[in-house]
């Protein structure tokens, strides 16, 4: 028997049994002995168009029973070298947006005490904040892999400066941030002006929009990114409209034009080698995801960002 946790496999319980865990794997209280955390985060009041977020995490979790634990691609075995389990959602305050972002922070702060990764299962992509600022504390300013269609580095929005349009913006003026090592992928659509996007490249943020990104593979932009990252601190955070709604079509707020399914795993497979520390996926809203697609593309990705962590053994 594995010293390390396993998921349930599909010959052992049928696939609609078995736990609702990610990959139906072991779940445990705290991220105590733990490698890597799966994490929820069922929070979606900092949504500004369509809501549903917040059962985000479980439909993700459920969706994941089509996974197994071996990537037939990459050959990476996560289960056979790392301690992985599933620790549950972090009990946000579903009224009140500030006292939730104290709530994931400190949350987020007895994880990182066990040297664990979290790999977090959204929720709107305003929590990304207060675990960047969990993750800064203990890694310093770091590296961040921005999937999205969206920059989020509004101001405010409807006078707040906390929303899911604001995270990448506040991390930068807190400091979170390593500038010269952010990279944001996918951007595109309609803008509120001509500029919405200059502010990122006035930081130094590396930007490649979805134009950028059509009609060819993405790997050689990753080799750019690894060399750029270096052997520091990397986040990764995707949110799940950075896919085209052809794909991910169950998200708040969609936009036309987006990456594929195999550029986003380009992505996240690119980052292997990086000193990876955590990562998300966020935005995925199961009321507009009828097929249940979305979800199984939100589940798919996390589990490509677990195979790319430091650690992950290769198999033959």
């Amino acid at each position: 028997m594995s010293e390390f946790n396993q998921p349930l496999g599909g010959n052992d319980m049928p696939r609609f049994g078995g736990p609702a865990t990610m990959m139906r794997l072991p779940t445990q209280e705290t991220a105590k002995d733990l490698d890597v955390a799966f994490i929820g985060i069922p929070l979606d009041i900092g949504t500004s168009n369509r809501p549903g977020a917040r059962f985000g995490p479980r439909q993700i979790r459920d969706e994941s029973r089509m996974l197994r634990p071996y990537n037939m691609a990459t050959r990476a075995a996560p289960f056979d070298s790392l301690q992985v389990a599933d620790i549950g959602d972090v009990p946000i305050n579903t009224f009140h947006l500030p006292k939730s972002m104290d709530i994931i922070e400190k949350f987020y702060d007895e994880v990182l005490s066990h040297d664990c990764v979290p790999l977090t299962l959204g929720g709107d992509h305003t929590v990304t904040l207060p675990v960047l600022r969990a993750i800064a504390k203990k890694h310093g300013p770091v590296g961040l892999i921005h999937i999205d269609a969206h920059a989020d580095v509004n101001d405010h929005m409807f006078g707040e400066p906390i929303a899911h349009g604001t995270p990448i913006r506040r991390a930068q003026e807190e400091g979170l941030l390593d500038s010269t090592r952010v990279v944001q992928i996918g951007l595109r659509g309609t803008g509120y002006s001509a500029d919405d996007f200059d502010w990122c490249r006035q930081q130094g943020f590396r930007v490649e929009t979805a134009e950028m990104c059509w009609f060819k593979s993405l790997a050689p932009l990753m080799a750019e990114v690894r060399d750029m990252m270096g052997d520091r601190p990397v986040y990764i955070t995707f949110d799940i409209d950075g896919l085209d709604p052809s794909v991910a079509p169950g998200t708040g707020t969609v936009e036309a034009g987006g990456l594929t399914m195999p550029q986003g795993m380009e992505i996240v497979r690119g980052a292997r080698g990086l000193n990876i520390v955590g990562g998300d996926l966020m935005e995925v809203s199961p009321p507009y995801d009828t097929s249940g697609n979305t979800a199984l593309m939100g589940a798919t990705l996390l589990y490509e960002m677990l195979c790319v962590l430091p650690g992950v053994m290769q198999r033959d």
